[in-house]
């Protein structure tokens, strides 16, 4: 059967015969443009103007549109609206119902861009056109509905067809299951394949991708995918109001939001590009974007191409980027480079030519640098596996790394070719691949021992550059969280356990006759004995490379009082917050409040942190029945993010009394962990400060600048960093009030 015969009829099934895909068809002049009749009520509800707004051609108008070289199949099927000046239409030739709107002698102007309102030197099939509109030069405009005030300059093809999906993953009435577009994240065997739709949030993609053995999940997610939009063919695409569309070449099957900028693109095809008045949504020049969903707020420049792919709101692809098979969380940017199989979660930055080649897992505030690869050719007879990289991740330039890796939140690559797979689960940690001396060094708690200015300014910047309006991808930004926190109370278990075995070691002792418990209580004796003791062990990690080499911790003894201190200062700070958001005065109502077994799993949903109990429950809604739309399952994301206040709070009282090894609180206690907050917070303001001094203290990073005058003018005086002025602020504003917190009633 001729699909191109059946272009926007409402058939059950559409077969299309391989040897007729490139042939050119003979058709009747009639299938032009009159099969829309079938889909006037889709285009109503979508043009959103009540049909009585239209009206016939007066015959003096249709004199005057005809002598301006105007052409119609039927001029009875061209409806205009009022007012009406017929001289701005001039060499158009239109087929089909042609609606349009107002048209007055005006001009629109977009930046340096003016054009008048009206139509000139276009083909128009089947289009419907808001109130003073500007389209010049566009060669192919068909079963379009633009949006008033727009501007369409210089197009040689827009275009949509009777099955357009405008980039979700459903299938339309009598289409093959073979057609439907799948994202093939986390892993290239596409086993974690997801089906990008229009407002799915990274939540939605790691729900569905990481838990593929629950098959009542995986059957409902798809259920409720299709079943939440219409597959009914013969929708309309659209342009919003104010959008500007110009010098482009093929637009097919697009949805484009209001207040869009779109120039010099070379293809956008199976689209949906969100964009607002708030947010606009700007794509640039040799853009090539097919099968994907474009966020709101984003902006897509030099030749970029993305495949397959859906763009978080306030994200950006500049410079040559390529975006093939990925989800790209909220606030993220790439330029310069290739990311193919990830699944990306908010706040990502990804600049200079590097490449996460496939298969990876990112769970947002991380960092690529230059010429780092994630990923490497295959090593082993089937295809890669995959690399997890909790929140934070940095790999430094040039780094490369084998599948498969796990890294616990905030690691930090040095620069390095990494031979063998990774299990890093000490987070905050450098790890260095000692070349001289064949080893994997990992120096836990480096973050705050020696980057304390990177640290903290990490969950102040990613909120700052947080510049979306519509904020439905809920996003954990500190640093410092129930995530991060368990992470490092099992870091404090592995290096008193490790310490106490390079004990056993060095004294010829044989480390299977201890039990765990008692090797933790002998590495706690040590770590917190005299310095001397531990600084003369060699702690070696396990299971942490993939290798007969040996894993060193660095600095074990640091790193273990710093986990304890970073540990305080969570606590404290949720303390100190619900004391003071609750006003809560005394301690007996401070444990009533927040007395609870403490949550040992939590999950990073996109950037959300659930407890893990919350996360098997919301999948046994979803598979029930239970949650039956994704606006449901978005509702629960909701409902666990305003409570996730109070859980974190919890878990941190929690964590305090066990620091404390208290049973609950008290007044002295509260006062003895008041001065500790202090003591920690002035830590952090001198190490926020000594970290960055270093920067201006280096010979060598002096040596380009004539003098201090030229440094100072370049990068800046040390003493009106913007940052370090806020930290100092802030301790300030923390030791006026020290006091008042300290009043604690029994």
């Amino acid at each position: 059967m001729n699909h191109e015969r059946n272009f926007f009829l409402p058939l059950p099934t559409v077969i299309v015969k391989k040897q007729h895909m490139n042939r050119v068809q003979i058709l009747p002049q009639e299938q032009m443009g009159n099969h829309f009749e079938p889909f006037l009520k889709f285009r109503d509800k979508q043009t959103k103007k009540p049909v009585e707004g239209w009206r016939n051609l007066h015959s003096d108008e249709l004199e005057r549109l005809v002598k301006n070289n105007n052409t119609a199949q039927n001029w009875d099927d061209v409806l205009v609206s009022d007012p009406f000046e017929p001289k701005m239409l001039k060499n158009n030739k239109f087929f089909g119902l042609v609606r349009i709107g107002a048209v007055r002698s005006v001009v629109l102007q977009h930046h340096d861009l003016r054009l008048p309102a009206g139509i000139t030197n276009s083909l128009i099939i089947s289009c419907d056109i808001g109130d003073d509109v500007a389209i010049h030069d566009v060669h192919y405009l068909s079963h379009y509905i633009i949006g008033d005030q727009s501007i369409l300059f210089n197009i040689q093809e827009m275009n949509t067809t009777d099955h357009a999906k405008f980039g979700n993953g459903i299938v339309k009435e009598g289409e093959p299951e073979s057609v439907r577009t799948w994202l093939e994240v986390m892993n290239e065997t596409a086993c974690r394949r997801v089906l990008p739709f229009d407002g799915m949030l990274s939540a939605d993609a790691y729900l569905w991708a990481k838990y593929i053995d629950d098959a009542p999940l995986q059957e409902n997610l798809l259920r409720i995918t299709q079943s939440g939009m219409d597959a009914r063919r013969g929708y309309f695409g659209v342009t919003g109001s104010h959008c500007v569309v110009k010098n482009s070449s093929i637009i097919k099957d697009v949805k484009i939001g209001s207040h869009c900028y779109i120039k010099g693109a070379n293809k956008l095809k199976n689209l949906t590009i969100n964009s607002s008045e708030a947010e606009p949504t700007q794509i640039g020049e040799g853009v090539v974007l097919v099968n994907g969903i474009v966020g709101y707020g984003c902006h897509i420049f030099y030749s970029c191409t993305a495949v397959r792919f859906v763009l978080g709101d306030n994200s950006s692809l500049k410079y040559g980027a390529r975006l093939i098979n990925s989800f790209l969380g909220d606030n993220s940017t790439i330029s310069c480079c290739e990311v193919l199989n990830n699944l990306i979660f908010p706040a990502h930055e990804q600049h200079h030519n590097n490449s996460f080649l496939v298969a990876a897992l990112v769970m947002g505030q991380s960092n690529m640098a230059a010429g780092a690869t994630m990923g490497s050719n295959h090593n082993s007879r089937s295809n890669d596996n995959e690399i997890q990289a909790g929140r934070g991740f940095w790999p430094g330039l040039c780094t490369s790394v084998k599948h498969s890796c796990r890294f616990a939140s905030f690691v930090l690559l040095s620069k390095s070719d990494y031979p063998a797979e990774m299990d890093i689960p000490l987070p905050f940690s450098l790890l260095n691949n000692n070349v001289s001396q064949d080893r994997l060094e990992v120096m836990p708690a480096f973050w705050w021992m020696y980057n304390m200015y990177a640290l903290e300014r990490n969950t102040w910047k990613y909120s700052v550059r947080d510049k979306r309006s519509r904020k439905l991808q809920h996003i954990e930004f500190d640093s410092f969280a129930p995530d991060t926190a368990e992470e490092m109370i099992h870091a404090l278990v592995l290096l008193e356990r490790w310490t106490a075995q390079a004990y056993l070691r060095k004294n010829g002792l044989i480390t299977e006759m201890y039990t765990d418990e008692e090797l933790r209580e002998l590495g706690r004796k040590l770590l917190m004995g005299p310095k001397h003791d531990t600084d003369v062990l060699q702690v070696l990690g396990e299971k942490m490379e993939k290798s007969k080499r040996k894993v060193v911790i660095l600095k074990p003894r640091q790193a273990w009082f710093a986990y304890r201190e970073m540990l305080m200062h969570y606590a404290m700070n949720q303390l100190i917050q619900i004391k003071t958001s609750e006003n809560i005065t005394s301690c007996a109502r401070m444990h009533e409040r927040l007395n609870a077994i403490r949550e040992t799993e939590w999950v990073n949903m996109g950037g959300q942190l659930m407890k893990a109990s919350d996360v098997n429950q919301l999948r046994e809604d979803i598979g029930t029945g239970r949650l039956n739309r994704w606006s449901e399952i978005h509702q629960r994301y909701d409902v666990l993010w305003e409570r996730y206040p109070l859980d974190k709070q919890q878990h941190a009282y929690a964590i305090w009394r066990e620091l404390m090894e208290a049973e609950a609180m008290t007044p002295d206690l509260w006062i003895q962990s008041i001065d500790e907050a202090e003591r920690i917070r002035r830590f952090v303001v001198d190490q926020v400060y000594d970290s960055r001094r270093k920067d201006y203290e280096n010979g060598f990073r002096k040596i380009t600048f004539r003098n201090e005058a030229e440094m100072e003018a370049a990068i800046g005086r040390l003493d009106e960093n913007s940052f370090i002025i806020k930290v100092k602020s802030d301790l300030e504003d923390f030791l006026a009030q020290s006091n008042d917190l300290k009043q604690m009633n029994t």
